[in-house]
């Protein structure tokens, strides 16, 4: 590469500016957002949401103004690209992407649209509380209108729904999702059925007992800092919907929630935003400021989210090393349990209602209903208000069970109101991709077992930092799975894992 010449150092100083400007206007919006969600006064909600909507169209303004078309138009030249960095040409080229992308809707509508959705979102907590889909209707329809308007502006890729996808997941389409999620299918339906036949059902009655919530908290937290979150950096609090959220990569907040007749939920929503939070924590600082400071997708993020939660956490090793001290918090509750059958327990199939307490088998199937669902909503005009109703039927197709109230139905989940449709395909293709991460994780550090009942996580997590965590978005989704496993993404490894794993559970 040659040397940056002065013209051009000059120029991307400025651009870098530009850059900075946007970024904190994302972490102020970030921080609202989580204030927001972790307790803010009701009564202010509605004149907060008009203020995450400012500034919402401010930062959307910077990203698509004259002067990002001009900068990243100059950074694109072919000569002028040569003397940038690797780094430098994907900052441009993912502002140049969204900038293309963006430009044609008005700024208007789009803070228009950011007021709505801080606002559905405080109104979902509401109609979830009180298993009220019908208020809530129209709040959402709204929020669909507005998708369907802005994919028209987006440009539509090969199916309309493929424009949600790409921008959560870069280059997804319905026709790779579907395909793999037919693969998937294929191989995980004939796999609860026989485990719903088998005779062997682990007892679970004692993870329903009275848990406080105190102690569930205490637990959580040295969990965290077991897996080495960095408490410096973070911060852990609570909320309706779990979530991570990352302000700069040293202030990445989780939250939980917390029930006290379920001591696992807390546990694994801690683990599984944990590993979210590690990847953010952990993105290399040269990146900070830039749009690449942030996970590169959300499969890849929520491979790691999946792979803490499920993979490492619902296994033997761990539980090995961790019961005795859960036992310690809990002494009443779970006296006379043994750390085998806690261990079966907490890896018990059974077909439930809500998909963040799902088994790690038929979670693939909750996400396939939402993916099926948004199809629906943006492929075949699909209304908001007949939701319930599809809903409830494809929960009866797919897991035998029909919700009793829109609480556990078509309200439990938190993304929709926001807007996000196109996400719910990132958590099936994380699995995916964390079962493949692990594969080559257990060749190159064949001692994984030991080192879990051991409880020195730390080598886990700084493999996970060198091969994928301190690239950030540097890198693109495909490289890094090929980068790190040596192969594009393939469905089988999850399959295979959750086949061996509930074989030997349930002595298939």
């Amino acid at each position: 590469m040659s040397r940056m010449e002065q013209h051009v150092a000059d120029e991307w100083e400025k651009f870098s500016g530009l850059l900075a400007k946007i970024s904190g206007y994302g972490e102020a919006i970030g921080l609202l957002h989580w204030d927001l969600r972790t307790g803010a006064p009701r009564k202010g909600v509605e004149i907060r949401s008009k203020t995450v909507g400012m500034l919402s169209g401010e930062a959307f303004r910077l990203e698509t103004s004259a002067e990002m078309g001009q900068f990243t138009e100059f950074f694109s030249r072919p000569a002028i690209m040569n003397q940038l960095t690797d780094v430098q040409n994907k900052i441009v080229k993912d502002c140049r992407k969204e900038y293309e992308r963006s430009k044609s809707i008005p700024p208007e509508r789009y803070e228009e649209y950011a007021v709505l959705a801080a606002h559905t979102e405080s109104m979902w907590e509401e109609a979830k509380e009180n298993d009220d889909f019908t208020s809530f209707e129209p709040f959402l329809s709204k929020i669909v209108e507005f998708k369907k308007e802005f994919i028209n502006y987006w440009g539509v890729k090969d199916t309309r729904y493929d424009t949600l996808l790409d921008m959560y997941e870069p280059d997804l389409t319905v026709k790779k999702v579907d395909e793999v999620f037919s693969r998937l299918r294929s191989r995980l339906v004939p796999l609860v059925e026989a485990i719903a036949a088998s005779p062997n059902k682990p007892n679970t009655e004692f993870l329903s007992k009275i848990y406080e919530k105190e102690q569930q908290e205490k637990f959580g937290l040295f969990v965290l800092e077991q897996m080495g979150y960095d408490f410096e950096a973070g911060r852990l609090d609570e909320s309706v919907h779990p979530f991570a959220t990352g302000l700069n990569p040293g202030d990445v907040r989780i939250t939980t929630n917390y029930l006290q007749d379920n001591v696992t939920s807390a546990v694994f929503s801690s683990l599984h935003e944990g590993g979210h939070a590690l990847y953010e924590q952990n993105i290399n600082k040269d990146l900070v400021g830039t749009p690449l400071a942030q996970g590169t997708s959300m499969g890849i993020h929520e491979s790691q989210s999946r792979l803490w939660e499920n993979m490492i956490g619902r296994s033997r090793p761990f539980w090995q090393r961790y019961f005795n001290d859960l036992q310690q918090h809990f002494p009443e509750q779970l006296v006379n349990v043994e750390v085998e059958d806690f261990y079966r327990a907490i890896n018990s199939v059974s077909n439930s209602f809500i998909r963040i307490e799902a088994d790690e088998l038929t979670y693939n199937l909750h996400i396939i209903i939402r993916y099926e669902i948004e199809k629906l909503i943006f492929n075949e005009e699909l209304s908001v208000k007949d939701l319930p109703k599809v809903w409830n039927a494809k929960y009866q197709e797919y897991l035998g069970i029909t919700p009793p109230t829109d609480s556990l139905g078509v309200l439990q989940d938190v993304h929709w109101s926001g807007g996000d449709f196109g996400y719910f395909a990132s958590y099936s293709l994380g699995n995916m991709y964390a079962a493949q991460i692990l594969n080559t994780l257990r060749k190159e550090l064949p001692e994984i077992d030991e080192l879990i009942a051991a409880g020195n996580l730390l080598p886990i997590k700084e493999w996970l930092t060198a091969k994928i965590y301190q690239y950030g978005k540097s890198l693109t989704p495909s490289e890094i799975i090929e980068q790190v496993t040596g192969e594009p993404l393939n469905p089988d490894y999850l399959a295979d894992y959750l086949e061996k794993k509930y074989t030997e559970l349930y002595n298939l």
